[in-house]
């Protein structure tokens, strides 16, 4: 089996491009420098530019990850990545490919009342989003037009021993700079990133197309909640909270706006073709934070 991954020097695409690796599958990365990973074939390329080689002659997948943050506040760069470089990726790969995972996040789902699941309408609520949304719409419409199966994986809060958990999270929270916009009274829906890549690769190997899926642990939470049981794992005090004004002053409107909407998440139909390793936040950070000790 052979497999495109784009984002793969990323915190969620490292791990699986590793794991489909691991699985023995034959793996190329489009990115902007090498991959660490001998076994990989590494493609250099930036997705917003289209002159990108490939000559591999077919893919049994393709899995899209790489996306510029929803803290990146030009909205310029976030059209040129989070669009305009899905489209040059989909014309690199419709006539490469037998199957295309498109990852996005829970944010397309807008501030969306009860229990979020697949069936839940998509009604994005900030620029971010809507031009995530309009590059899935752009893929399943193409896809559909040359009958090639295409999946979305909706990612929750994804945390693990890196990104945004380490870098703005812990090592913040242990410097005492962390903040709570909002005092954190809003329901966040969590995952870690080892039940994400096994999630992921359960796609292909279940054949899962023509599919949405929510990946999401079994707990939604309020955020100042996980942030508290964070700091007891850390031993650490409880951070305070700031205003929404400052918090987007420092971090971007569409991020702040998006964090502070709440989300609780159903992922009853993932959970029908993958078992969680960390059913509950609660469990995962404690093996996050015993990590990292």
């Amino acid at each position: 089996m052979n497999a495109l991954v784009t984002g793969g020097t990323g915190f969620i695409g490292s791990r699986l491009v590793s794991k489909l690796v691991d699985r023995g599958i034959a793996v190329t990365c489009i990115a902007r420098s090498s991959i660490q990973n001998k076994s990989v074939k590494t493609i250099r390329g930036d997705l917003t530019y289209a002159d990108i080689p490939i000559t591999q002659e077919k893919f049994d997948v393709v899995y899209h990850l790489a996306a510029a943050s929803p803290m990146e506040k030009d909205k310029k760069i976030l059209k040129s990545v989070n669009y305009d470089g899905v489209v040059n990726l989909f014309n690199l790969v419709k006539d490469k490919t037998k199957f295309f995972i498109y990852v996005s996040g829970l944010g397309v789902f807008g501030d969306a009342k009860g229990i979020v699941d697949e069936k839940t309408p998509l009604k994005p609520h900030t620029e971010y989003t809507k031009i995530r949304l309009d590059a899935q719409r752009y893929l399943e419409s193409e896809c559909k037009e040359r009958s090639i199966p295409f999946t979305v994986a909706y990612l929750g809060e994804v945390y693990g021993n890196g990104g945004w958990f380490k870098g703005i999270m812990v090592d913040r929270i242990k410097k005492g700079k962390f903040r709570l916009p909002k005092g954190g009274e809003y329901y966040r829906s969590f995952v870690h990133v080892d039940d994400v890549v096994s999630a992921l690769i359960t796609l292909i190997e279940k054949d899962a197309h023509n599919e949405s899926f929510i990946v999401t642990d079994s707990k939604p939470v309020l955020f100042k909640e996980f942030v508290n049981f964070v700091c007891d794992e850390l031993g650490v005090k409880h951070p305070g909270g700031v205003p929404v004004f400052l918090a987007k002053a420092v971090l971007g409107g569409d991020f702040v706006k998006l964090l502070t909407t709440s989300i609780q998440t159903s992922n009853a139909k993932i959970a029908k073709h993958y078992e969680l390793a960390y059913p509950t936040y609660q469990e995962g950070v404690k093996e996050v934070i015993s990590e990292m000790k």
